[in-house]
Parts: C-alpha cells; sequence; structure tokens
C-alpha cells in the first residue's frame, strides 16, 4: 500500500511535488511535524496527498518575498490527521528526504507545485547515516548551559538515550532561532556539520545579552 510505503532509494520519490511554504517551519528526516491547516488551498493540498502518496513538500519563504522559496526543503508523510471544527484539519508530517528547488510547474491546483531534485540528499534515507561523526557530548554540554540559563528543565535521562540523529534533529526543530538560521541548519551537508552549526549558534545565543527567544 502506498501508505505504508518506505522509501529506500531516491528514484522511488516523486520528481514533482506540492509545496508547502511556511517561514520558520523546519522539517528533517525521521521528525515529526505538526501542522494546523486552515486556509482552503492547504486543505486542498492535504486532501489530494491523503488520495495519493500523502507526500507534502515543506519549504519556507525567503522573508524580504513571500512568493520566493529557498532552494532546499524536506518532503513529508502525512502519518496522522484529525478533522477539526470550523474547517480545520491537523496533520503531522513526518520528515523523508530533503530536496533542491527546479522548475514552478504550471498547474490548476490552488497551491504550488515543483519539479524537485533529490540526488545530493540520497543519504537521508538511511537511518542514523552519520551518526559516528557527530560530537554528541559537545551538543549536550551546550544544551545543558543553555537550560540553566533559561530556568528550563527536561527529562534528561531520555536525552541521553535518545539516538543521536534524533537528538540533534529534534534539537534543531525546537530551536528558537530565525528562518534564515533554520534554514542553515536543513542546508548543513550532513549530521555532524548540522550539529556544529547548532552548537555554534546556541553559544552565540548564550554569549549574547539579548539572546533569542526562549523556547516555549
Amino acid at each position: 500500500m502506498k501508505s505504508l510505503k518506505e522509501y529506500k532509494n531516491i528514484e522511488e520519490l516523486p520528481p514533482k511535488l506540492s509545496i508547502f511554504p511556511l517561514p520558520g517551519a523546519l522539517l528533517l528526516p525521521r521528525t515529526q511535524l505538526p501542522l494546523n491547516i486552515f486556509e482552503p488551498r492547504y486543505l486542498e493540498m492535504v486532501d489530494d496527498a491523503l488520495t495519493s502518496n500523502r507526500l507534502i513538500a515543506m519549504i519556507q519563504n525567503q522573508s524580504d518575498n513571500k512568493d520566493s522559496l529557498f532552494k532546499v526543503g524536506c518532503v513529508g508523510k502525512i502519518t496522522s490527521y484529525s478533522e477539526l471544527t470550523n474547517n480545520r484539519i491537523v496533520i503531522t508530517l513526518t520528515g523523508v528526504c530533503r530536496f533542491s528547488v527546479g522548475q514552478e510547474l504550471e498547474v490548476v491546483t490552488p497551491y504550488r507545485q515543483f519539479q524537485v531534485n533529490y540526488e545530493q540528499f540520497a543519504n537521508d534515507l538511511l537511518k542514523g547515516f552519520g551518526e559516528k561523526n557527530v560530537n554528541r557530548e559537545g551538543l549536550l554540554v551546550c544544551l545543558k548551559k543553555y537550560l540553566d540559563q533559561n530556568n528550563l528543565e527536561v527529562d534528561w535521562n531520555s536525552i541521553k538515550n535518545s539516538p543521536t540523529e534524533l537528538l540533534v534533529n529534534s534539537l534543531c526543530l525546537l530551536s528558537p532561532y530565525r528562518p534564515e538560521e533554520k534554514q542553515a541548519l536543513l542546508e548543513a551537508q550532513d549530521l555532524s556539520e548540522r550539529n556544529e552549526i547548532l552548537i555554534a549558534m546556541t553559544e552565540m545565543s548564550l554569549s549574547s545579552e539579548s539572546g533569542t527567544e526562549k523556547i516555549q
């Protein structure tokens, strides 16, 4: 069944995707992103996705132009769906693979569709790829400093027992940084580079008097 399909290589992924542009929303492979959908065009997008491959592409808008998109996004599969009142739905997207944006397609749908390319992100389909090269201890030290400075508490045992890929990518999703900074996390070449960027951003935040907004 299409709904249960797990993608093993990029050739199995569709060459064109329906695009959901949303600044500040970050999706990475095997992470989950809950979305509250209410605009009619995106309600239609979800309906269409549910009747086909359940795939929707998340990408950020450029801050200076809502119609201009960043060059890299991440496609996700709808893994949960719930209807609310007032013509709203809540879905959860589970990240599958990043992509580079290609040509925009001429379509009759109210939402935009693009040709995409996954070639440089083929390793996204390999669970845990690059974990051995990640400075996990450095991330944990930095996270502990951030939590202490902001008087936040977490289940530290759960964090220490989390797989490295899940830990790094989940913290990127939860990070309170600007869209441009989140885009840098998304476009990192590999998990190790993403981890180093996250550490650097957090250390800059900690050393700044103004800092960034706290995680809610």
